[in-house]
């Protein structure tokens, strides 16, 4: 039986291609089926949980001409970063990617994005920031991931208009979009199905960097939980990568966005622009708030909201959006 290739959006500076993916055993990656109900739904679900990857697999990037080897790492993740010699163009652009079984070459295709000269940047958590996760409740978090199917899963009111005017922000060409990233503690597993629900609700086309892949059921019911230090250190590499733009960072208070994002304001005291972080309870909590307060008393612009139509207002009186 061929193995899987998943290809994941990638990107690009005028220096450095990254694209990235992971090799599956056979018959456990395939298209789920996001839009079945309850029984099914959970079902294709858990199936995400139980892939299995191919360790040290051969991959190739077809780039420029060439075909670049490397080998998948333990858990059948692999990336190429690629020094460029020749600058790429802006926008969108298809990579392939192969591997080899008995001979046959199994080849699919993924894409990456060198973002439009610009001033803006973008990062957005997922859970609880623009879909519905209830991620402060683990069991209506689990209930609601297995019974409610992609059409029945609920985004928040005017996120949608407001990630769609940060998109296009400070733009006169409408083809051309900011750089905008959503990066999560949701697992590589959840990738098809976050990519297909931003589609569904048009928000921005983005870069996903997630957490570790997950292979066996016990780890579905962690999801999403545990070390938040992935998220820093993945924020903190689209700053170095991209070190021109102003940023602006958006999340949520269910787990420790404020602070993630307190402390990247203090490494990069020019670069990030604005933070605005979702009040998931009925209080806003305490320690949110100061995390708030301090990241301001650095001059950046910090909203710390229940509604998305405040978000927008916020951002239209620092300018950020028209």
């Amino acid at each position: 039986m061929k193995p899987v290739l998943k290809l994941y959006r990638g990107y690009a500076n005028e220096g450095e291609l990254i694209v990235f993916g992971h090799v599956f055993r056979p018959n456990t990656a395939s298209d789920y089926e996001f839009e079945k109900k309850r029984f099914k739904n959970a079902k294709s679900i858990i199936r995400m949980f139980r892939i299995k990857t191919i360790p040290n697999a051969d991959v190739y990037l077809e780039h420029n001409g060439m075909k670049i080897h490397t080998k998948a790492l333990e858990d059948g993740y692999f990336k190429f970063c690629i020094p460029l010699k020749e600058q790429l163009v802006y926008g969108w652009t298809d990579y392939y990617v192969s591997t080899y079984h008995d001979g046959e070459e199994i080849r699919e295709k993924g894409s990456y994005i060198r973002p439009y000269e610009g001033d803006l940047g973008f990062i957005s958590d997922i859970d609880d920031t623009f879909l519905v996760s209830h991620t402060r409740n683990a069991f209506k978090k689990i209930y609601i991931l297995l019974w409610k199917n992609i059409n029945k899963r609920k985004i928040f009111d005017d996120v949608v208009p407001h990630y769609q005017a940060l998109s296009t922000a400070g733009r006169n060409a409408k083809q051309e979009t900011n750089a905008f990233f959503y990066v999560s503690s949701s697992e590589w597993n959840l990738y098809s199905f976050i990519v297909k629900f931003t589609e569904k609700h048009e928000l921005p086309r983005a870069v996903l960097l997630l957490k570790d892949i997950k292979t066996s059921l016990m780890d579905f019911f962690v999801t999403g939980r545990g070390n938040h230090n992935h998220k820093f250190d993945k924020i903190k590499h689209i700053l170095e990568f991209y070190p021109h733009l102003q940023y602006t960072l958006l999340g949520d208070d269910s787990q420790h966005d404020p602070y993630l994002y307190e402390a990247i304001c203090k490494i990069f005291p020019v670069t990030v622009k604005a933070v605005y972080i979702r009040q998931t309870g009925r209080h806003k909590k305490e320690k949110a708030v100061e995390a708030v307060k301090n990241m301001e008393s650095m001059g950046v612009a910090a909203c710390y909201f229940k509604d998305s139509s405040d978000a927008i207002a916020h951002s239209k009186r620092i300018g950020l959006i028209a």
